[in-house]
Order: structure tokens, then sequence, then C-alpha cells
């Protein structure tokens, strides 16, 4: 079908991320629906994608929104890099490929939150169990097989992963067959690390979803096309407008439209089409439609510090070099992991405020707050399409943020010193031993991000909820958001499985309306 001369279709699903791609593929499953699926970015399947050790190249090229925070005074004055995954496949295809499927105590949250039990636990193993071909130890209860999503873990694990495995249980950390069974239902542990690769291959959501169905006549895939704002008559979604080689074009949905495009880009379309703060969006000239206060609001992101050792010998980096996981509680008394901890077989450089140059041979605890207690928030710098969002993380804003940092690098730093690493390193690189003054400034000025935006158009009930337990946008009629952007509170653990269950998810409502 050619989207130039045919502009209606029943479905239009805005971004081909994670959760989009899953969306548009059921939906094209039922025969009677034509479905338009509109991507920002182009196709590419260069080694930088399909080769798992290669994904950092990724980080700020063409396949990369690249935004960025502002500066904020909690970072010393420093600006994060915030990279998005753009084309097909989005964050799926640039990522570290770790499938992280959340706890039970964010699954819980999510049902508390939106008042629907569907989105609680035991329905989301429902959804895992559909969607995973898991090719490790048989859980009948946890995992699933034959489903589209291949999740497997590195077949020879590298010495490295092995001596953090001993590590972890030198330090009292209980050891897993995986990250995504039992582990994540208490107060955590340590596993191998479960990936998206396949045959030595990253395979994207794309790849797993949409790539299967391009041949389904009712199914379009439009590339570099930039989605500008949601058409409404009145306060029903009607379509899309759209930027395509500077020219703007129109596109028609008979039933929904559907905002997949990640925790920046679906609040942005909301407010450039008049659903947001009203007082925002006066003053930039548009004119409100619906009053949404929280649009923008809640935003989340996993804050991470890179801790460092040098190799004595050089070692070799295997699959995505994340052999292994670790999620740990900061403090006993809490429901659920607050620390999560990827290794990376090589050595990541800090930001030149620490002022320590990586080591030519080393690797990285890559060390995140798995659950920030600090909220940010997203505003429009204009109403153009193109002008920048602006993006304000406020990291570190809560001390209970500070508190677990601290905590999170005292646990990396016995973790990484252990004897279980005699003969593999070298020395300490980054932090190296610090009085609390000096730690704070070196968590300040060394601060990253896994790359997790989350919650700007929050699921719930309260002031600030965007859409309900149906992913339905409060006061707009057809419109739904389903992507990392509806999260209550982000998850625990990378983010790209709980998107594809988002995605799944929001498919049965569509088309459970129908």
């Amino acid at each position: 079908m050619d989207p130039r001369s045919d502009h209606d279709y029943d479905f239009i699903v805005c971004g081909a991320g994670t959760s989009g791609c899953v969306v548009a593929a059921r939906l094209a499953d039922e025969s009677g629906a034509r479905v338009l699926l509109i991507e920002a970015g182009e196709d590419y399947s260069g080694p930088e994608v399909t080769e798992p050790a290669q994904w950092p190249l990724n980080l700020g090229s063409a396949r990369d929104w690249a935004f960025e925070g502002q500066a904020d005074p909690r970072l010393n004055g420093r600006r994060l890099p915030l990279s998005m995954g753009k084309g097909l496949g989005g964050g799926s295809s640039i990522n570290v490929m770790v499938w992280s499927r959340g706890h039970r105590a964010d699954w819980e949250h999510f049902a508390a939150e939106s008042g629907d039990p569907a989105w609680g636990y035991a329905s989301v193993l429902d959804y895992y169990r559909r969607i995973e071909n898991w090719q490790g130890s048989p859980d009948a209860t946890r995992r699933g097989s034959g489903g589209p999503v291949h999740v497997e873990q590195p077949a020879t694990p590298q010495p490295l992963a092995w001596a953090t495995l001993e590590a972890a249980g030198d330090l009292g950390i209980p050891r897993f067959d995986s990250p995504n069974g039992e582990m994540m239902e208490g107060a955590g542990g340590i596993a191998v690390t479960d990936l998206r690769i396949k045959q030595g291959k990253r395979e994207s959501v794309y790849d797993a979803y949409v790539r299967p169905r391009l041949h389904c006549p009712n199914l379009t895939v439009l590339t570099g096309a930039l989605v500008t704002r949601v058409l409404l008559v009145g306060t029903r979604a009607v379509g899309v407008e759209v930027l395509i080689a500077g020219e703007r074009r129109r596109f028609h949905a008979a039933a929904e439209v559907v905002l997949s495009m990640g925790a920046v880009q679906s609040p942005k379309v909301l407010m450039q089409s008049g659903i947001g703060p009203a007082d925002e969006l006066r003053k930039h000239g548009i004119a409100p439609v619906v009053h949404l206060p929280g649009v923008g609001e809640n935003l989340q992101d996993h804050l991470a510090f890179g801790c460092t050792w040098e190799y004595q010998q050089p070692q070799a980096v295997a699959g995505s070099g994340c052999e292994t996981t670790l999620y740990w509680k900061s403090d006993s008394r809490l429901e659920a992991p607050d620390l999560l901890q990827c290794q990376l077989a090589f050595a990541v450089p800090s930001p030149p405020e620490v002022a320590i140059q990586p080591p030519e041979h080393g690797w990285t605890m890559f060390a995140g707050l798995a659950r920030p207690a600090s909220r940010g928030r997203l505003r429009l710098s204009g109403a153009g399409p193109l002008d920048a969002p602006i993006i304000e993380p406020n990291s570190l804003t809560e001390s209970e943020d500070m508190a677990a940092a601290h905590a999170l690098i005292e646990l990396c730093r016995a973790l990484g010193n252990s004897q279980a690493f005699n003969g593999l390193i070298k020395r300490e690189v980054v932090p190296g031993p610090r009085e609390h003054r000096a730690m704070e400034q070196f968590i300040r000025n060394s601060a990253m991000t896994y790359w997790h935006l989350s919650c700007t158009a929050k699921m719930g009930r309260d002031a600030l909820s965007v859409v309900d337990h149906q992913l339905r946008v409060y006061g707009i009629d057809g419109l739904r958001v389903a992507d990392a952007s509806i999260m209550p509170r982000i998850t625990v653990g990378n983010t790209m499985a709980p998107c594809v269950v988002i995605g799944e998810r929001a498919a049965e409502l569509v088309l459970a309306g129908v």
C-alpha cells in the first residue's frame, strides 16, 4: 500500500519503537484493519545495529535522538546526554539488549495506581509467558516458550562474569538462574544476564514483531516521517499531521491513533496538539483543547555511575559486553531493590569533570539507581515541530537518591575489589577511596543515565495522570498512549521488556474496543 495515494487507515501508530512495533503488529493481525506505522527515523541494518558489541557506536549517531538535559545544579551544572532510539525498532535497535521484566512490586504499583488488577503481576506474567521464547532453564510459572521474543543467556560467560558472581556470593548476595524469575519477586540478587541476542546478532522488537508481517497488505510502514500533532475534531482524534522532507502531510484514522514515540516525543506531540498544561500551551500560542497538567511531568530515569577497574591482561568482549545483572537493596526495609548494576566488559569513560582517564584495558560496573525518588519534567521550547524540548531531569533532587548512590558505590567497590578478581584485575581506577564529601562530589560529577526516560504521561487516577487504565488520554476520544511514558513509576531494571508488555496490552485494549 502506498501512503502517498491512500491517506485513510483504521489505526495509526506513531513511533516504531519497542511498544509501537508491538501495537502495530498485533493490530495488523486483524485482517480487516488497515494499520499505518509511522517512524521519524529510517531503517538501518548495518553492523552498529546487528553486531551486539558495537552498540556504543549508535550513541550520538543518526539512530539517536540525542536529547540533552538542562544544566543541573545538583550535577555541578552539567547537562546529561539523553540518548533515545530513532529508527525502526527504536531503543531496541541501539540498546544493550538486556531483557528485564521489572519487579513484582512495580506491576502491583501499576495496578494500584490505575485501579485495574489487569496491570498487576499475575496478569503481566501471562503476557510474558506469551511474549517470550526463553532459551534457558524451563520455568513454567514465570517464563514463556514459543513466543516472538527470543531471550537467551551467554552460552559461555567470560571470566569477568564468573568473578562477579563469586564476589557477590562472598558478600551474601544470592545467585539465581536468571534475573527474570524468582529473583525479581523478592530482595534481588545476581544472575547471568538475559539478552535479546539470537544466533550472535541483535534481534530488535521490530525484527520480532513487524518484519515478519511486512508482507501483510493491511500494514504500511512509513519512515522519515515526523509526527507534528494529532488532528482533532472537537475532542476526538481523527488522524495525525506529519512532516516528510519538509512537507506537511495528513493521515486519517477511522478508529484510533496510538502515540508510541517515547517519554519525550509522546508528551511533546500531545502538547503541540493542545493537550497538556493550559498555561504552558498558551505561552507558545497553542490553544488548549484539554487541560492535562501532568503532561510532561513525573519524568524519571535510572541515574548511573561508572566504577572502573583495569585488567591485568586484555579480555575479550562477548555479546553486548553485559553478562551479569545485579539488583539489591540499600536498605533491607525497602519493598524492592533500589540498586541496579550491569557489568560491562569494557571501560566506560567517565564525564570530563571526573578528571580520570579510563584504562586502555578495563571494565566498568555501570551502577544505577533502580528506584529514583527525584522527579523531573519536560516542557516545550516552542510550538514548532522542530523546536527542541526542554528536559529538566532534576537528578539527585531528593536526599534518598544521594544516600542510595553512596550505598551503591560502596557496594560496587566492595564487589570489584573482592578476592574473586585476583589475577584478573590490576587496580581500581574510578572512583578509588574517597571521604564522604569527596565521594558526594564524585557522584555529582560522574552521574550518567541508563537512557531509560519514562513516566511523562502517566497512567493513573490523580490530577497529574494523563491516561486511564486502558491507556486512553483523558478528555480525548480515539487517542491512546502506549510507551514508557505511561509508567506511573519507572520499573526496576531496563525498560525494554516492560515496554513490550505495554504494547501487547495496548493492542489488546484497542481491539477490545473495536
